[in-house]
């Protein structure tokens, strides 16, 4: 496949509008190009469980990017590639971090068969916030447990740390003084719930890149010819290991600046319009 093109998108803020959506304009173009034998899948902060609703009916053959790069899996079923755990000597030490800060995680886990969603208590409104969505889209995901630290025998993928701007960054901070080079982090405010500050704790080979490479490998892909699109820091190293990074006009300034091109906004089905294009 040395001249084959590979598309990987982003989710949130990129391929979905503003309100977490694939529009109909998208999903019917995206269709006809996958039919008509594009190469084309997304890399995600979100689980597989969440993007496969959200994308159901696409045609998509290849695998997808989860978890920001902790999952390589499947789309039509959900099957893991490659997981990209937490060491089990990291798994602890990140805990108490947290508990020391007066937060909760939930804990991200693969039990075998899919990913879930351990957790506690839920001790302020985003928490609560996030649990309702969770407990409305995907119940089954949702694993309660009176001990949250039994869940740290089993496969940690990775922690969700959701509280005050001022808490989170605290511990964002000590988290990337205390574990240097071993862990991936992302600090960030939610989109679709302002005010809601959260930090997601993985591994460090748990990154769109590092999985993004594994992916162009498994299928014969050149990174020269992959084209990646993004709007979020989260989407950097994707954007600098790409031969083509496409932020979208929404996208955060720092990420537009390692872009070789910027286009119009996730509202007004950027990624659909530029591969229909540049086709």
């Amino acid at each position: 496949m040395d001249r084959e093109i590979l598309y990987v998108s982003d989710l949130d803020g990129t391929l979905l509008r503003s309100d977490g959506t694939l529009s109909d304009f998208s999903r019917s173009k995206l269709t006809h190009l996958l039919e008509a034998g594009i190469h084309f899948t997304v890399a995600s902060a979100r689980t597989w469980s969440e993007i496969a609703p959200l994308l159901k009916g696409l045609p998509l053959r290849l695998p997808v990017i989860a978890v920001n790069g902790a999952f390589l899996s499947d789309f039509s079923t959900g099957r893991p590639l490659q997981v990209n755990r937490i060491p089990a000597d990291l798994a602890g030490p990140i805990y108490e971090a947290i508990l020391q800060a007066d937060l909760r995680p939930f804990i991200c886990g693969y039990d075998g068969r899919c990913d879930r969603l351990y957790y506690e208590d839920l001790i302020n409104d985003e928490m609560r916030w996030f649990h309702q969505i969770l407990t409305t889209r995907s119940r089954h995901r949702l694993s309660h447990r009176p001990d949250l630290r039994s869940a740290l025998s089993l496969q940690v993928v990775s922690f969700v740390v959701m509280g005050p701007a001022e808490q989170i960054d605290r511990l964002a901070q000590r988290i990337k003084t205390e574990f240097p080079g071993r862990l991936e982090n992302f600090h960030f405010q939610n989109p679709y719930s302002p005010g809601h500050w959260w930090l997601t704790i993985h591994d460090a080979a748990a990154c769109k890149s590092r999985t993004l490479g594994v992916l162009a490998d498994l299928y014969g892909f050149r990174m020269e010819n992959v084209v990646v699109f993004g709007d979020h820091i989260n989407d950097l190293r994707m954007f600098q290991a790409a031969g083509r990074a496409v932020a979208v006009a929404n996208a955060q300034e720092p990420l537009k600046s390692y872009a070789h091109e910027v286009i119009v906004s996730n509202d007004e089905d950027a990624v659909v319009r530029y591969i229909s294009k540049t086709l």
